[in-house]
């Protein structure tokens, strides 16, 4: 499905990054970025050109050709790794940051792959995620087709625990990210840090 939608000439979801991590951007401290289920690149290469070491991770080979592309069209560098989250690794104490944009994945493998953002996270890391909510559904402007495969506030504070969160919040927000994510949108929207070791 994804290398079928990326595969369209222009970026599925825009250039532009993430309107939340725009706002949440300067909070990340310095180090290394992980910006999963990333697509085309739009977070990464806005990242990079801040002066951010960003990898960036999708499943879909084609959208990672297109962000390796935007890269260099920005002047900028990032890596990217192809692999699908169930099977990719989050090393252990590695990131200052990670992001995670609309990852929208089975229950199962979300709360395995929260872990590991957790565990990833080296301390004083930060974790900025923005999804949809369950009634994103009833405004139909994007988003997974069931609830299932969105968030909310209360599953995401458990399934992260282990962070301490100087934003947690559900609202609703003008949502305007390339053909696929149009009008307004309910989101759940996370700044979560790893406490710093004594």
């Amino acid at each position: 499905m994804w290398n079928e939608r990326y595969a369209e000439d222009d970026y599925a979801y825009g250039t532009a990054p993430n309107d939340f991590l725009i706002e949440q951007a300067d909070r990340l401290p310095d180090g290394p970025v992980l910006c999963l289920a990333e697509g085309e690149g739009r977070n990464a290469v806005w990242l990079a050109a801040r002066g951010h070491a960003v990898t960036a991770m999708d499943a879909s080979s084609v959208g990672l050709e297109k962000a390796r592309r935007l890269a260099a069209e920005r002047g900028v560098r990032i890596e990217t790794r192809c692999s699908d989250l169930a099977h990719f690794e989050i090393a252990p104490d590695t990131w200052s940051g990670i992001v995670s944009n609309v990852a929208h994945v089975p229950p199962d493998l979300r709360r395995a792959v929260h872990r590991r953002v957790v565990a990833g996270l080296r301390p004083g890391g930060v974790l900025i995620l923005e999804a949809y909510t369950p009634e994103q559904l009833r405004l139909g402007t994007g988003g997974p087709p069931v609830a299932e495969l969105t968030m909310d506030l209360a599953t995401l504070e458990a399934e992260l625990a282990g962070l301490v969160f100087e934003l947690a919040r559900e609202h609703e927000r003008e949502v305007f990210e390339g053909r696929y994510h149009r009008g307004r949108g309910h989101v759940v929207q996370i700044l979560g840090r790893k406490p710093a070791e004594d």
